[in-house]
């Protein structure tokens, strides 16, 4: 009685199954890698950037010649009595206050204590499928709902589920939910698409 010493060829199943896991114990994968994020997240506030358009108020202590009202100008700058033009455009209320520290310090004052509040935002701009699409002040802390209940609500037409957001500063627009937790920036483009059906 002869045996056939041949290999057999292993079932379907268990090259289906041992496959991925010897692909993943040599570091590669079969299932695509998640997208990285391209924007920052919309439910989580960040610390605001400052642009054109925006209105402050610098207060300098005890020194009211220097404290006022400004506006960042076409080129980004505010102009201050006695240190002149400083770049306002992309930096932080706090950057800004460090930034006019330094200028007084160097030279002008002794230990300056200088803030800086936003008295008005620089506007969104909303298009597409809303009643009046345009340009509007912001409110702090608005969220995409109520930026769609300033211009007058969804069209009949509107996909309410998601909307394409333009940040001030970026190239790309990126879809967003439509929720309470989607903060409106200023300076941001919404856009309120057609639904498919």
């Amino acid at each position: 009685m002869s045996f056939d010493r041949r290999p057999r060829a292993a079932p379907m199943w268990v090259a289906l199954f041992l496959v991925p896991v010897l692909l993943a114990m040599a570091g590669c994968s079969t299932a695509p890698s998640a997208p990285t994020a391209a924007a920052a997240d919309p439910t989580t506030p960040t610390e605001y950037v400052l642009g054109t358009g925006d209105k402050l108020r610098l207060t300098v202590f005890n020194e009211p010649s220097l404290s006022g009202e400004f506006e960042v100008n076409s080129g980004g700058l505010i102009s201050i009595p006695l240190i002149g033009s400083i770049k306002a455009q992309g930096e932080t209320a706090h950057g800004l206050e460090t930034a006019i520290t330094q200028k007084l310090s160097s030279g002008y004052m002794r230990d300056p204590r200088v803030n800086i509040e936003v008295l008005q935002y620089r506007p969104f701009y909303i298009i597409g499928e809303v009643s009046k699409p345009g340009e509007y002040p912001y409110r702090n802390g608005m969220n995409i709902m109520s930026a769609v209940a300033v211009a007058g609500g969804f069209t009949y037409r509107a996909n309410d589920q998601t909307v394409n957001i333009r940040r001030a500063g970026q190239a790309q627009e990126y879809s967003y939910p439509v929720t309470t937790t989607t903060m409106v920036l200023p300076g941001d483009i919404v856009r309120v698409s057609e639904r498919l059906f």
